[in-house]
């Protein structure tokens, strides 16, 4: 039995600068692993399948981890076949980035159950053809993700170790929202950043990366507020009680901000279900590389 662990990430920053002709959007997005993971097992030897603990997922070739499994198959012949269990952490609907860091980890786990491993950069290529994000997931180091997001670039080691183990906590109402729905919310309103600033903004924060990144904004989220209010009202509820600087991850519907010692989670869980109900979720959680 093989397993790995599916780390979420983070948005830290979202610039969207364009629509491509293929309908992609261009993207310049400071994104971070977070410490938070779904754990995905391999049985090797069986048929090819999938189970998983959350019943609301399919287990079927929808599910991101079969298409990465078909996605290997593709280009390793004779690829091994196997059993997949997923055991989720990672709400979906949260532009987390759950599925697609599932999907990373099947690979990961395909290739080491092969014997003769087609490496990092390969499983990054292929990863590109499962979902726009998913090949940040091979790695999950800080990186800059550009194009589509199937551009990588690592951070320099002090803008990394800036980030890494800094504390992050998390908030999603009971609603999800699908990602093709939030980029098409932009799209109606056509207000993207040029490139050029985005990029200018990011080189800013890298080159003084003690600073905190989530100013540098999410595009996504003027669009989604504007039809789901519910998301608004409650951050800027959150923001009077605690003081911090809240901001809404990738597509949404997650939210986070930065913490340190003495925060009152108490007070805060109260809050977030006093504004969006019982099946809210809050989590605190740090970033892992």
């Amino acid at each position: 039995m093989l397993v790995s662990a599916a780390h979420a990430k983070l948005n830290l920053s979202l610039a969207i600068t364009g629509r491509r002709a293929d309908g992609f959007h261009e993207l310049v997005s400071l994104v971070a692993p977070l410490g938070l993971a779904d754990t995905l097992a391999f049985d090797p030897g069986r048929p090819l399948g999938l189970s998983c603990d959350d019943a609301s997922l399919p287990t079927d070739g929808a599910n991101l981890v079969l298409k990465a499994a078909a996605a290997y198959a593709r280009h390793r012949p004779g690829a091994p076949t196997g059993h997949f269990h997923l055991t989720k952490k990672v709400p979906h609907g949260a532009g987390l980035g759950g599925g697609s860091s599932d999907a990373a980890a099947a690979l990961r786990l395909l290739d080491q159950a092969s014997g003769d491993p087609l490496g990092v950069e390969a499983l990054e290529a292929i990863a590109a053809e499962v979902g726009s994000d998913c090949a940040f997931f091979v790695r999950g180091q800080a990186a800059v993700m550009r194009g589509r997001g199937e551009r990588l670039e690592i951070l320099p080691a002090a803008a990394r170790s800036a980030l890494v183990g800094r504390r992050v906590i998390l908030v999603k109402p009971p609603f999800g929202i699908p990602t093709p729905e939030a980029y098409g919310l932009l799209a109606k309103t056509a207000k993207y950043r040029p490139l050029a600033q985005a990029e200018s903004e990011l080189a800013g924060w890298i080159a003084r990366p003690a600073a905190d990144p989530s100013v540098l904004g999410n595009d996504l989220a003027a669009p989604v507020f504007a039809k789901y209010l519910a998301l608004p009202v409650g951050l800027e509820s959150f923001r009077r009680i605690t003081g911090l600087n809240w901001q809404m991850t990738g597509s949404g519907s997650a939210c986070f901000a930065f913490i340190s010692g003495g925060f009152d989670h108490a007070r805060l869980r109260e809050d977030v279900r006093r504004a969006w109900g019982q099946g809210a979720w809050v989590e605190e959680t740090v970033i892992s590389g």
